[in-house]
């Protein structure tokens, strides 16, 4: 009976290992949606080689230091190519996570980013940034000490993400036309129906996201936790249709798409750890945070993220965090519970925010030292598809519209390279 109930278990994990692999779709589609169509090809490059080089990464380097044996309660200290570990299961389901976390970052840099540094980047987050952070919280480290709470990642994973996506974007600078003297320039994405199949996708994807952290087939905990997944969500949903139709007077399909991304960040800590009604606070109160996290990261603070990542992972993920404080049926403060747990999140919060920026910000300037992080002006105005990767996603359709560069502008271009069109006629 024990082997059938380890099998169950192991399958479950492995369809929520898929699912979470398949979000990896719609974080592409996401950012495809929302940026311009002149930077498609270089979006889905960036998430295709994420997936590829932060797996054999975290199989190399970062799944031991995330759960190895602790050092001082700080990072593990073997298990490096799976040496001695037979639990490979439990291994693949946290590749997609590094993977995950990764990912965030390229939504917040798109349209100006070098893909090399981007990789760079990518190298030290799936193989020291995150798994530090995961060690600290879920590998027997010193915020697992001190009875943090993080259930499924909303800081782990989305704080983490979003805050070397905002050092990164900081250091970038604007895209070209986004902000003139005080005067912030909406620069709209090319297909909103694509962003909205990615919305779908991620959120298909975070059943498995929530619902398989809990590492087992539980009956008694599986359900709910899928159950507070989508409601949260939904409220989410709901709370930003109608918060910006109050707030803009109009209902903001992309910002609503954003409030659905917000709710799953915003319930992933505590997915397993308050009630139904609980979550739907969380939700609500998540799209109404994230919505005007957008609005102040990108007028006030005037940091360019076009796909509003920053908001969605990080805001949301703080949020969805400290609610634990007054959410947690055990010890939350709406529960007659003490201070404590909102204590202990703050902590945690501060403590992975302070280690991403200084570990993040150090690479991103060393990259930086070396070779510039973004591209030259000539090439954000002629697209990252064409000065990347020497081809366009919708080259004919795009040429006619006039919204890349024109055929006689590729043609000098090809010509300074050498190269000639490998089609025939344009």
């Amino acid at each position: 009976m024990e082997a059938v109930q380890s099998s169950v278990d192991m399958l479950w994990v492995m369809i929520g290992t898929i699912l979470v692999f398949f979000m990896h779709a719609g974080f592409a589609m996401l950012e495809t949606g929302f940026t311009r169509s002149k930077n498609t090809l270089n979006i889905l490059m960036k998430n295709l080689i994420t997936v590829g080089l932060g797996s054999i990464l975290y199989f190399f380097v970062g799944f031991a230091l995330m759960f190895g044996t602790s050092a001082f309660g700080m990072i593990g200290t073997d298990g490096f190519l799976l040496a001695g570990r037979e639990d490979i299961g439990f291994f693949v389901f946290q590749a997609v996570f590094a993977a995950t976390c990764a990912t965030i970052i390229s939504g917040a840099v798109a349209e100006r980013m070098r893909l090399s540094a981007y990789l760079l980047l990518t190298v030290a987050m799936t193989a020291v940034i995150y798994p530090v952070v995961g060690h600290w919280v879920w590998g027997g480290g010193w915020l697992s000490q001190i009875g943090f709470i993080d259930f499924a990642g909303s800081t782990v994973v989305h704080l983490t993400g979003a805050t070397a996506a905002f050092i990164t974007a900081w250091k970038l600078g604007p895209r070209l036309g986004k902000y003139s003297g005080k005067i912030v320039n909406s620069i709209p994405g090319h297909n909103l129906p694509l962003g909205a199949l990615g919305v779908f996708i991620l959120w298909l994807g975070w059943f498995g996201f929530n619902g398989a952290s809990t590492l087992a087939a539980d009956p008694a905990l599986v359900p709910p936790v899928v159950l507070n997944t989508l409601l949260s969500a939904s409220a989410a949903v709901l709370s930003t249709a109608f918060y910006t139709r109050f707030r803009y007077g109009r209902i903001d399909p992309s910002l609503t798409m954003n409030g659905a991304l917000a709710g799953l960040v915003g319930i992933t800590a505590g997915a397993a750890n308050v009630s139904f009604l609980g979550a739907m606070a969380i939700g609500l109160l998540a799209g109404i945070i994230m919505t005007e996290a957008v609005r102040i990261i990108d007028s006030k603070i005037r940091i360019d993220d076009p796909v509003g990542a920053i908001a969605v992972h990080g805001v949301a993920g703080i949020w969805g965090t400290i609610a634990l404080g007054f959410f947690d049926t055990t010890g939350g403060l709406l529960y007659g519970g003490g201070a404590e747990i909102l204590g202990i999140q703050t902590v945690g919060i501060l403590a992975v925010i302070g280690w991403t920026t200084l570990s993040s910000g150090i690479v991103v300037y060393a990259i930086n030292a070396i070779s510039p992080i973004r591209v030259t002006a000539e090439e954000e105005e002629n697209g990252l598809d064409f000065s990347e990767h020497g081809s366009q996603a919708y080259a004919m359709q795009d040429v006619l519209r006039g919204s890349t560069p024109s055929a006689e502008s590729f043609a000098t271009r090809l010509n300074r390279m050498g190269e000639r069109p490998s089609t025939s006629k344009p």
